[in-house]
């Protein structure tokens, strides 16, 4: 038990810098306010040193510890059950260095959150279109902490369009037309009405969906707003960008035979998709370009500048296969791709300047590439 009493111009800059919430790693809970109790004012907080104000105490030093005792540097905010844990429960595990560093990552990260301009304020769309995709979407805690630094969220509460319960199976036509425009009705209503009354200036997307939704949802969002799309990845699981991982090795695929066969593009950055696939699909006379990716897997769009790049490789075909095949041709697009790359693939075609799409999905049921639906002008 601390024996210093920590002066009060002291208690309130910690409380400020920790935002009234537990500093400890990955706990983060608020300690104003208990409405259970019904004490909406009261402080469930525990100021703890980090090296004890006492040599004898946890983590204590016979010179440090005096010194150190009302410094601001050396004090954490914590919840019972963490102050607890880190100072008789768990102490072994908790030496001074991992605490320092706990504080300074949550007191940056409260920085960077309150510092935010409202221009960076975004409201977030989650997109889901059956129960195991919307699973990984429960945790708008997690969502909202993978916005900071470019993005906060605009309000406390999500935009969730969740198709759910159709009564077609994925493999059968009726599925493909009714999803789209289910996701079409449900998008007018609760998001592009909001946008046309000035309520929406800014989007964050968080989108789990079979590939041909994602593209259609992309569609929808083309560029009416500004539009962040984040990835999710399976390992570690986390909606996080991370930008330090290695740069996509993309290969792009161009056609130089004759204009006049059906056109195929091939969009293959989560697994391998041969060009036999394809030809099962519409035969041998085809013309195939493709963007591919070295050493394709689930989790391989990690950076936001791969995904600008993606798009940026994108534009350029749509423009190339329109030149080469004319207006009247339509583009068979076979997707494997993140789900961030999918929905970009809906916000890169432009409505009055590409030709129209028909989206391609792989289903296990049939055994190859199926037809689903159609972006069109």
């Amino acid at each position: 038990m601390a024996k210093t009493q920590i002066p009060q111009k002291i208690q309130v800059a910690l409380w400020t810098k920790a935002a009234g919430r537990c500093e400890y790693r990955g706990c983060n809970q608020e300690l104003v306010g208990d409405l259970i109790a019904g004490r909406v004012d009261g402080k469930f907080g525990f100021i703890a040193h980090i090296v004890a104000d006492s040599a004898d105490g946890p983590r204590g030093d016979p010179v440090r510890s005096p010194a150190l005792a009302k410094d601001l540097s050396n004090l954490m905010l914590l919840c019972a059950k963490h102050h607890k844990g880190v100072d008789v429960d768990y102490l072994a595990d908790h030496p001074e260095p991992v605490l320092l560093e706990m504080k300074a990552e949550h007191e940056d990260r409260i920085a960077i959150v309150t510092g935010m301009a409202q221009e960076r304020a975004a409201h977030v769309l989650r997109f889901a279109a059956d129960i195991g995709q919307r699973d990984a979407l429960v945790s708008t805690r997690s969502i909202f902490m993978a916005m900071p630094p470019d993005r906060h969220p605009a309000e406390g509460r999500t935009i969730d369009i969740e198709l759910a319960g159709c009564d077609y199976a994925d493999h059968e036509a009726n599925y493909w037309s009714v999803q789209q425009d289910n996701l079409r009705r449900v998008f007018a209503r609760k998001v592009k009405e909001r946008i046309e009354q000035k309520e929406i200036k800014q989007l964050s997307v968080f989108a789990l969906a079979p590939q041909p939704l994602l593209i259609e949802l992309g569609h929808l969002l083309g560029d009416i707003v500004p539009v962040t799309v984040h990835q999710r990845y399976r390992e570690p699981p986390t909606w996080r960008w991370q930008a330090d991982q290695p740069a996509i090795t993309f290969q792009v695929g161009d056609y130089s035979g004759a204009p006049n066969v059906a056109v195929a593009l091939k969009l293959a950055l989560s697994a391998t998709v041969t060009d036999e696939r394809i030809s099962a699909v519409l035969g041998e006379d085809v013309a195939i370009w493709s963007l591919t990716a070295e050493n394709p897997h689930n989790d391989i769009m990690r950076r936001p500048d791969d995904l600008i790049e993606f798009k940026r490789q994108l534009r350029r075909l749509l423009d190339q296969i329109k030149s080469i095949h004319g207006e009247n041709a339509i583009i068979n697009v076979f997707p494997a791709l993140p789900n961030s790359a999918a929905v970009e693939v809906g916000r890169v075609w432009m409505p009055k300047a590409d030709l129209p799409m028909h989206i391609y999905d792989q289903n296990r049921a049939v055994g190859g590439f199926i037809p689903t639906l159609c972006i069109t002008n």
